[in-house]
Order: structure tokens, then sequence, then C-alpha cells
């Protein structure tokens, strides 16, 4: 597995991480246990060294997943989790209030069962606490050994250079896909200038891209996806010509879709590190066979081209989920 390097301090890391999210939260039913420690370790063996959770994620439970899984390879491997919401659980808002930052810094250390957390963002900026606040105490938390990055999550330019000034951030995390592309013109024009490294969320559209999902495709019960409106029925049908765009030039490489659109986000920046999640092992190998995957300048202006034709339909997220970030 190809490395690459994020933030100022040169976090190095392997080219494309794991998201660990839907193992235990979001998906339906979480996955059975033992099968995901397997699957992590799997992950190891094939050069996978970064792996994203939060608290949020169960909530608790993910994070101690990790903990027992990754035990074994803590000088192998880089964890990232999160801060940022009440109780650990999204549905009761925001506090990014010092005292609950350093609450979950001690409790994600004893989950996850490290001395330091490697990555630690700000899951969703709070506007009521100032950032330079969230900053400072992360700063704080560096100082005492306890946390060894910082980073921010859903954050947009004004707050990553605020941040930046008191605690330099290693690491923005910003969904970013062939679907979401919001942030090229603003956010990473300032993450060139900073030094800052782009680890997206859902690079693979929360599975859409991967041409596995179609409009007839049932969600899971508790599948989180059912209540965004880019996965009605109506919406996944509109958006298919993305897919069959993927699906096309996959044919022609002997790859994927997920592989082409997970190469063509690796192909927009040194700094970028996607972090697609599975639960599944075929789907871990299809993944990381992107980082081998070259897409040409002409292969690059083909897709761009491509896509100037689509018009994406429906919102990523629901009105009350888009207002928590800092977008």
């Amino acid at each position: 597995m190809k490395k690459r390097y994020l933030g100022p301090d040169k976090l190095d890391v392997s080219a494309l991480g794991l998201g660990c999210m839907s193992m235990s939260f979001g998906y339906g039913p979480p996955a059975d246990r033992q099968e995901m420690i397997q699957l992590l370790r799997t992950a190891v063996g094939e050069g996978v060294t970064f792996f994203d959770t939060a608290e949020a994620y169960g909530p608790f439970t993910n994070e101690d997943l990790l903990g027992e899984a990754l035990s074994p390879y803590q000088q192998q491997v880089v964890i990232a989790t999160k801060f940022g919401f009440r109780g650990g659980l999204p549905a009761q808002g925001l506090d990014s209030r010092p005292e609950n930052i350093r609450a979950v810094a001690e409790a994600s250390l004893k989950r996850l069962r490290i001395e330091a957390i490697d990555l630690f963002y700000q899951h969703r900026v709070d506007p009521e606490v100032p950032i330079e606040e969230v900053a400072g105490t992360v700063g704080d938390l560096i100082r005492e050994g306890k946390v060894k990055h910082f980073g921010l999550s859903e954050a947009g330019v004004e707050t990553i250079r605020r941040a930046h000034a008191e605690q330099p951030v290693t690491a923005l995390q910003n969904e970013y896909s062939l679907w979401m592309r919001k942030h090229e013109t603003g956010v990473f024009p300032l993450l060139e200038e900073l030094g800052i490294g782009l680890v997206p969320y859902s690079p693979l559209g929360r599975g859409f891209l991967t041409g596995k999902l179609t409009a007839d495709t049932p969600l899971a019960e508790g599948d989180f996806r059912a209540q965004l409106p880019r996965f009605t029925a109506e919406a996944r049908a509109a958006n298919q010509a993305l897919v069959d765009l993927l699906q096309d030039l996959a044919n022609q490489r002997q790859a994927t879709p997920a592989q082409v659109a997970l190469a063509w986000i690796l192909a927009q920046r040194p700094w970028i590190v996607p972090i697609p999640g599975t639960t599944k092992p075929h789907r871990l190998r299809e993944n990381l066979g992107a980082a081998r995957l070259e897409l040409s300048p002409e292969d690059l202006k083909e897709i761009e081209a491509a896509l100037g034709r689509l018009d994406i339909v429906g919102a990523r997220y629901p009105d009350h989920i888009e207002r928590m970030t800092g977008l």
C-alpha cells in the first residue's frame, strides 16, 4: 500500500484508510463483532494503517471494537476518533466545551486501549463554543501527551483558518466524492495554503457509487440513508447516470465503479486520503485495489467532461442534519 502524508507534521498513513462507522452504526443492525475484528486485522494485513472511528458510532461500541481488534498492532496503525456531541449522541446536540473534550479524550483512550489518540477531530463545529477555545483545548491535550494531532470535520474556510492559527490542523474530514464536490473551490485552496490534509468521508457516496445500490434496492431497518433526500427511489433513479458513467469507465480499465471513484479522488491531490467503509472482506480488497489504479490526465479530462453533463439530484442531508455542519 502506498503512503500519503497529512498536515504540517506529515502524519504518515496508508493512501486509503478504513472508515469503521458502518461496522457498528448507521446502516442497520451492527455487524458480527468477531467478523469485524477479523476484517480489521485483514485490513492491517493488506497494508491499511489508517482507521477512522468516533465515540458517536454506537455510541462507544465502535471505538471498543477497534480497541480490541487493533491492540496487537498499535505501533503499526494510526487511529482517528472524534468528539463533539452531547453524551456521544448526535440526537442530543453538539457539545465542544473544553470539559467535554477532555472527558471524551479520557474515555476514548480507554476504549481504544491506547496511550495517545493519534488524530482527534471535532466531529461537528459547535457554534456555542469559539473554535479557538476548541483548538486550544486539543492543543493542551497534545502537550499533555494524550493526543498527537488535531483535526476538524465538516468545517468551512473561516473555521479552519481560525482553528489553525490557534493549533495546527493536521486533517479536515469533510464529505468529498464524485457527487459532492463543493469544497474544490473554497476549501481546497486553503488546505493547500496551510498544508492541511483532506480525509474524505463517504468517498463512494454512501455505497451508491459502487453500482450495488439501485432505485429498487430496499434499505435495511435502521439504515440512516432512508432519511437522506439523495436516497429516495426517485433520486437514485435520476442519479443512476453517474453510476453508469463509472461502470463504462471501469469496463475500459478492468476495474470496478468503486475503484474508479476512489482512484479519481486519489488523483485530485497528493494530500487526500479517502476512508471508504465496508463490512465485507471482498469489498475491502476491491476498494484497496483503487490505490493501484492510475488514471491518466486524459482519463481525468474525460471524467470531468462527462460530469459536466450530469446533474446530481437530491440534497445530501435533510435540513436538520445539514444545519449541524459548519459549512
